[in-house]
């Protein structure tokens, strides 16, 4: 088993960088603040990684306590989290107490006394042979989580799994163009390796930016590198 390099990173400071969109395809999804937003549920903190790649997610939000975030990091608790290591390798839900793989560091101990007492755990396989899975930690301080509210987490976090998934109906062409452009080519230099006149690449190249939802070659550059596309 392996866990990817920058994850530690990812969960102290690279939040941020995604959270806004996974934010918006919340609001998308449930038009607005509902009592089985997550925050409701998980009352003392939570993580979300959708569609996890070799270095990062494709979108995260880090909501659990600031304290909690720096210990862990500091301590490089990723590599020995039960937790962890069961949202890699599994799928489905669990709670944290129920989880029966070793916790040498004493993790969750420690993770009670940032209040994050009671936990379940989610995991939603990778989408077909090549896919990439989506998680989530949920926490509470009072009592364990029942099971339709457990139900409704994993309900929930499927759906956002669903809806961030890659897209399908890029060309092989027009991914091929993409990387070509990442790789720092001309649309001339392209044109030329590939046979093909200069239009032709602009209109592949337009037609990756339709699909992947992007303003520029640049954006659906970065994005067709989150989904893993190219």
């Amino acid at each position: 088993m392996s866990y990817h390099p920058l994850m530690v990173a990812q969960l102290r400071g690279g939040t941020q960088r995604s959270s806004l969109a996974l934010e918006q395809k919340d609001r998308q999804m449930d038009g607005g603040a509902r009592r089985t937003d997550f925050a409701a549920l998980a009352s003392a903190g939570y993580y979300i990684a959708l569609h996890v790649g070799y270095a990062f997610p494709l979108s995260e939000r880090n909501a659990l306590p600031e304290l909690w975030v720096e210990r862990y990091t500091q301590r490089g608790f990723m590599l020995y989290d039960p937790v962890m290591r069961w949202l890699y390798e599994n799928k489905g839900a669990v709670r944290w107490s129920a989880i029966a793989l070793p916790d040498p560091r004493g993790i969750l101990q420690q993770a009670a006394r940032f209040g994050l007492r009671y936990g379940a755990a989610i995991a939603c396989a990778p989408m077909g042979t090549e896919g990439q899975r989506s998680f989530g930690s949920f926490a509470r301080a009072d009592r364990e989580f029942d099971d339709e509210e457990i139900r409704i987490l994993e309900s929930r976090l499927r759906r956002m799994h669903e809806a961030t998934a890659p897209p399908t109906n890029l060309t092989r062409a027009e991914l091929e163009a993409l990387s070509m452009v990442k790789d720092g080519l001309l649309l001339k230099e392209i044109a030329n390796t590939l046979g093909v006149s200069e239009g032709a690449i602009k209109q592949r190249l337009k037609n990756a930016k339709t699909k992947l939802g992007a303003k520029t070659s640049s954006h659906a550059i970065s994005v067709a590198v989150g989904y893993g596309l190219i």
